[in-house]
């Protein structure tokens, strides 16, 4: 089912996109069923015939809130403006779903999304993963697990939790999302530490994956920046492409960077790294 929006409304939202009148703002895209859960995504397709680099957005909010509409937000107009097409996705939220079930969305919107690539005018070779927050686990997971029809050509996580196991250790328990998303209590013991290792990205690195870049701010109080910096160590360990842009003074969301010298150009690196690892074939 798509539901197209008023036409004061989107035209608000396609200047505010920085999308041109010939291109197209579509919302509420159902891409999946799970039980009783709708999923939907909005799409963006860029005026041209195609095919177009893609970019999938993963949302944050600590795996309990947030939406499509929410958090990434920043990445919208950047990625229009660079001729992307782009979908941004909603996932299944804890408590009421467990893990994997956010992790079986993001891959099943993938699976969508190249599934329909002839519709949304998406270039299969050239598909970006970009989530933040929580979202940026769920892509660097993605972008580990990714095979055959759930394959992308790019990750890029956002001030991501990759090593739960590590920051739970360093908090002394578990947080109360985290605790809801794999159904354990939020106290430290060996059978919690072991669920937080075997839910991490950074503990199912291997060589073979595709480029990664990490985006951190180094003031970050919620997801330590040492995260990223130590899961780029060990994937360069492993002959990986990691490449990490920090931003000084940065904390956590994307959206307070633009008080700091460096949140003016980070979504210009952002596009400058993807059209470079990102090759029209």
């Amino acid at each position: 089912m798509r539901r197209f929006l008023p036409a004061a409304l989107t035209l608000l939202m396609t200047l505010s996109a920085g999308v041109s009148a010939s291109a197209e703002l579509k919302t509420d895209i159902t891409f999946a069923k799970v039980g009783d859960v709708t999923l939907t995504l909005d799409a963006y397709v860029p005026e041209g015939p195609g095919p177009f680099p893609t970019a999938i957005l993963v949302h944050g909010g600590g795996f309990t809130k947030g939406d499509k509409t929410s958090y990434i937000t920043p990445l919208f107009k950047p990625l229009s403006d660079a001729g992307y097409a782009w979908f941004t996705i909603n996932y299944r939220l804890a408590p009421q779903h467990r893990w994997p079930a956010c992790m079986d969305d993001v891959e099943t919107a993938i699976r969508w999304v190249r599934a329909h690539a002839a519709e949304y005018k998406v270039d299969v070779n050239r598909i970006a993963l970009i989530g933040e927050s929580a979202g940026g686990h769920l892509v660097s997971m993605g972008g580990i697990r990714a095979q055959g029809d759930t394959a992308v050509a790019a990750v890029v996580p956002f001030y991501a939790p990759h090593d739960l196991f590590r920051r739970a250790e360093q908090r002394k328990e578990i947080s109360e999302g985290l605790a809801g998303l794999f159904g354990v209590s939020k106290e430290v013991s060996d059978a919690s530490l072991q669920t937080m290792k075997e839910g991490s990205p950074f503990y199912k690195l291997k060589a073979g994956l595709p480029p990664y870049l990490l985006i951190h701010g180094d003031k970050d109080d919620k997801v330590p920046y040492e995260q990223s910096v130590l899961f780029q160590e060990a994937s360069r360990k492993l002959g990986n492409t990691c490449e990490l842009i920090t931003i000084p003074g940065g904390g956590h969301g994307m959206g307070g960077w633009k008080a700091v010298p460096a949140g003016a150009t980070y979504a210009n690196e952002m596009i400058t790294w993807l059209n470079k690892v990102m090759v029209k074939k």
